[in-house]
């Protein structure tokens, strides 16, 4: 039987182009647009909390997939970009978001192609099973860069 789960955010005004974020999880923030849509430099934007959204959901289930896979993982970063359209009638939608993950992992005698294998399914099942990926429009392509040490 399917379950639900809720999640909540509160945001706060606070004058001209700036707003106040406290998340359900703890976290608390003030926000703006972009400075080139008469936002602010330095603070979260919406667009940015897209893209962080994206390759922190991955991430995440990324983690949970290498503890499936048996992978012993010894570092992870990933770079994230989100590309939008601005058309015409100045609505934007963004249309992909790139991830380029670094992935070190011990290989244990393993031979690297079955290795490299295995990494590949895990970051398949990662996006598979990858809340945020599931509710989003835009393409997320995954581009990694794995490399191993002994």
């Amino acid at each position: 039987m399917a379950k639900t789960a809720t999640y909540h955010t509160h945001v706060t005004w606070k004058g001209e182009h700036w707003g106040h974020i406290q998340m359900g999880n703890g976290p608390e923030m003030d926000f703006s647009a972009p400075p080139d849509v008469q936002g602010h430099p330095g603070v979260l934007t919406p667009e940015d909390a897209f893209v962080a959204a994206v390759n922190t959901c991955i991430t995440m289930m990324f983690l949970w997939t290498t503890e499936r896979f048996k992978l012993d993982l010894v570092s992870y970063e990933c770079e994230a970009e989100g590309t939008k359209l601005i058309e015409l009638d100045r609505t934007e939608t963004f249309t992909s978001v790139t991830l380029q993950p670094k992935i070190v992992l011990r290989a244990h005698g393993e031979e690297e192609s079955a290795l490299a294998k295995r990494v590949h399914r895990a970051l398949e099942s990662a996006q598979k099973y990858s809340l945020v990926a599931n509710s989003i429009k835009s393409q997320v392509l995954v581009e990694p860069v794995i490399e191993f040490v002994p």
